[in-house]
């Protein structure tokens, strides 16, 4: 088993109003290539501190593929208490790793080895059903790794950034990251109520349905509606595994912040809204 239930998990305590989710409100997380990780981190962080929410499946692209392995493996072992301990434990390696590590492409990939067993991500009892995005690097078609399909490779492809370091070969292609959300079609699974998008920006990769037109108020196949949460203080810059260093001070408090968003997101409500306009099948930001 790879989550260490004696590791203590450092929280940081948010001021607010509990949100008022209704009892097994299911929802579908997807992680964006261009968010920060340890944001990303900060907000599942809070959402798994919801008993009401149920994640009925992960999709991710660039690093947000590795975190969301992180979050199915936990949630699949230990259910939210699992999960957390999990993300905590991933970046607490990623954040000790970097300090003694030359070879970059090899450390991301070492970290995910010690933190998922990828065969029980690949049973189709898994509880939550995870899709890692990555591009062919010779077609840049976009692909997406789910089921029997995943690997440890596909997750190190989703996460390895084109041009900075090499593609990684499955099956006799080549494959990396920075996959477009764009190319998910709308969610229509009866279990799945709404779609989240956690990302570092605002952005318009939701595409409106194909069911439903700016002068309409309903979409006929009723697909999930799209929210997002996204870092406000986000800087574009280096990939994280680029830097020499990862300081876990820094690894927090972007946590901290990343739980912040998560907790104002909830407090307004926005999962209690049933039916909204056509133009908020494309995002709900905050």
């Amino acid at each position: 088993m790879h989550v260490q239930s004696g590791t203590r998990i450092d929280q940081a305590i948010i001021p607010g109003t509990r949100s008022r989710l209704e009892e097994g409100q299911s929802v579908d997380i997807i992680l964006a290539s261009d968010a920060h990780g340890a944001f990303v981190w900060g907000v599942l962080d809070r959402l798994l501190d919801e008993p009401n929410l149920v994640f009925s499946a992960v999709t991710a692209s660039g690093f947000g593929a590795v975190e969301a392995a992180v979050l199915a493996y936990g949630l699949s072992l230990g259910g939210r208490r699992g999960a957390r301990m999990a993300l905590s434990n991933f970046w607490r390696r990623v954040s000790h790793a970097s300090m003694f590590s030359i070879d970059r492409a090899s450390l991301l990939r070492s970290i995910l080895e010690q933190s998922i067993d990828i065969e029980q991500l690949r049973d189709e009892r898994c509880p939550v059903k995870l899709g890692v995005l990555a591009v062919n690097a010779g077609t840049d078609a976009v692909k997406v790794f789910t089921g029997e399909q995943l690997s440890i490779n596909a997750i190190v492809a989703a996460a390895t950034v084109p041009f900075l370091s090499p593609p990684v070969e499955i099956d006799g292609d080549s494959y990396w990251g920075d996959g477009e959300l764009s190319q998910l079609p709308p969610a229509r699974s009866p279990k799945t109520s709404h779609r989240l998008i956690i990302a570092g920006r605002p952005s318009l990769f939701t595409t409106l349905c194909p069911d439903r037109s700016f002068s309409s108020t309903h979409c006929t196949t009723k697909c999930a509606p799209v929210h997002t949460i996204f870092d406000s203080q986000y800087r574009g810059g280096a990939a994280l595994f680029a830097r020499p260093w990862i300081d876990w001070g820094e690894l927090t408090g972007l946590r901290d912040r990343g739980r912040q968003c998560a907790e104002g997101w909830l407090v307004a409500d926005l999962f209690g809204i049933d039916e909204r306009p056509a133009v908020g099948c494309r995002a709900q930001h905050i």
